[in-house]
């Protein structure tokens, strides 16, 4: 087949990589465009609620997605003032009999290599790494990217999964530079022994104090923890994998409780990054040529859903462009429609759950407590039913549907 009939994917992450697994599940073959050399991810842990398990079913992945995670028995909120319990939510056979999958941690690169495998096994899906897209041109019925190196590719349609500094995007939408949240994360990967052993807990614990938090769970059949800790230093610039000392990360958690303190302690080989993130826009297409995962809609991690949406776009892409065969305009203009205010909603309650829930101090905090406290496991299902519920393909998704076979044209 010619790489003119190919759908073009700008970027070898999670995203884009499960992209080309949900077209070539519809039979559509495609062509992955990486700017790295070599294909891989960078990072540790990411957290999957119900709706990438939903998303891993219906990309035909999901028993080599299981077989990579760690199944945690609850999300856990503590006081990193007090030192101790705000509230939890079990994540126990009732959570999973109400979303019909369970929530998990993995390791980023386990999951990437999911997908990686998924691609490399399929006839449908070519990979080219050291091809960065820098632009792209449309005429009749073709998108032609423009790599790098001068090279022009053309294909019957271009994903934008390059992240969060899209070339794709500044044509599409032209916003400029994403926003920064003055929020410096640290991230650190330790072995379990180093772990102290009174919190060495089956859970995704968040320790939450003013302008500061710290997060952290079991990786890779526990033999790992990811240590994640943030502070809102109001710093002004992006950065990215910036390696870090020990004494730099402790001075923004000097004020918070020994106990939470401790954790901090074990972290080794640091590395900073700043948050960063957009503002939700109405449009991700042009013509042929569409956004996904953190190209459209960057958020920050206080949900612990970029990686789900990602996933979900991959679900909705694919659907669409089997649903209108040879009308990619048409498709990519549904696929928009559908996942634009669910992936907006996901933004914007990124941003407040960091203010109203991670980083309070004083009253507002002590108002949290009570807040949180107050819930039950069921309260929580209910006001995550939205989120958790869904497959992509839902605009206002109900809990319950799983199946792949529900929800294929």
């Amino acid at each position: 087949m010619s790489t003119a009939a190919k759908i073009l994917i700008a970027g070898g992450g999670i995203g884009g990589l499960a992209a080309a697994v949900g077209l070539a599940t519809k039979g559509l073959p495609s062509l992955v465009l990486e700017k790295a050399a070599t294909l891989g991810e960078i990072g540790a842990g990411i957290q999957l609620g119900p709706n990438a398990f939903h998303a891993f079913d219906y990309l035909g992945v999901g028993d080599t997605a299981r077989a990579m995670a760690v199944y945690i028995d609850r999300l856990r909120l503590m006081d990193a003032m007090t030192g101790g319990d705000i509230t939890s939510i079990d994540l126990g056979a009732p959570f999973r009999a109400r979303f019909g999958n369970p929530y998990a941690v993995i390791h980023r690169g386990d999951l990437h290599g999911v997908f990686l495998r998924a691609c490399n096994e399929s006839p449908l899906i070519t990979l080219r790494t050291s091809a960065e897209v820098v632009g792209y041109e449309q005429e009749g019925g073709a998108v032609t990217a423009m790599l790098a190196d001068g090279e022009r590719v053309t294909g019957a349609a271009l994903i934008g999964a390059d992240g969060l500094w899209s070339h794709v995007r500044r044509q599409v939408v032209g916003d400029g530079a994403p926003r920064v949240s003055g929020h410096t994360t640290y991230r650190s990967v330790i072995p379990t022994e180093r772990m102290p052993e009174d919190l060495r807990w089956n859970a995704a614990t968040l320790w939450a104090g003013p302008k500061s938090h710290i997060v952290h769970y079991p990786l890779q059949g526990w033999k790992l923890f990811n240590l994640v800790v943030t502070c809102h230093n109001d710093a002004p610039e992006p950065v990215a994998g910036k390696p870090v000392t020990a004494e730099e990360v402790m001075r923004g958690f000097e004020h918070i409780h020994p106990r939470a303190r401790s954790i901090i302690r074990q972290g080794t080989d640091w590395k900073l990054w700043v948050l960063c993130d957009r503002d939700p826009v109405v449009n991700w297409v042009d013509g042929r040529v569409a956004l996904l995962g953190d190209a459209a809609h960057p958020m920050l991690q206080y949900f612990a859903q970029g990686a789900c949406m990602a996933l979900e776009d991959a679900v909705c892409l694919s659907h669409m462009m089997a649903a209108h065969p040879g009308a990619s305009e048409t498709a990519l203009a549904a696929y928009n429609r559908q996942r634009l205010l669910r992936t907006a909603r996901v933004q914007l309650q990124s941003r407040a759950i960091g203010e109203h829930i991670y980083h309070p101090a004083g009253a507002h905090a002590l108002l949290r407590n009570a807040i949180m406290s107050a819930k039950s496991s069921d309260d929580w299902y209910d006001a995550l039913a939205w989120l958790y519920g869904g497959t992509g393909l839902d605009a206002a998704p109900a809990a319950g549907v799983t199946k792949p076979e529900e929800i294929s044209p």
